[in-house]
């Protein structure tokens, strides 16, 4: 039974690592960084939170799709520009860099502590 507990332990630590650690293949910027990337008219700039968020506070310059609808909309982003995301936090814009891969999108970075984090 206590080799059962510590194979359990063990999945959670993985899970809970996975969750945190950067994904491959996404370039992490802090929200310095994204200041001076948004004078940049060839990157696109998405925001995953949900249309309330959005309507209450946004960076100028970022598109709202939020995350459950990016799936299905990866259509209206070129895969030839940067694609820059953020959220609240920075874990569903994590989470959308993840699935723009997924979609064959080659240039994905993700904004590290999200709105919370600009000032």
């Amino acid at each position: 039974m206590e080799y059962l507990n510590y194979i359990l332990f063990a999945l959670i630590l993985l899970f809970i690592v996975q969750r945190f650690m950067p994904t491959k293949g996404v370039k992490n910027i802090s929200t310095q960084e994204l200041k001076k990337e948004l004078k940049d008219k060839k990157k696109q700039f998405i925001d995953v939170r949900t249309q309330g968020e959005f309507n209450g506070y946004h960076i100028p310059g970022f598109k709202n799709i939020p995350l459950h609808q990016l799936s299905k909309k990866t259509d209206k982003l070129s895969k030839d520009k940067e694609v820059i995301v953020i959220c609240q936090s920075g874990m569903r814009s994590q989470k959308a860099s993840k699935v723009l891969l997924k979609s064959g999108f080659t240039k994905v970075t993700n904004v590290k502590g999200g709105v919370s984090a600009w000032n």
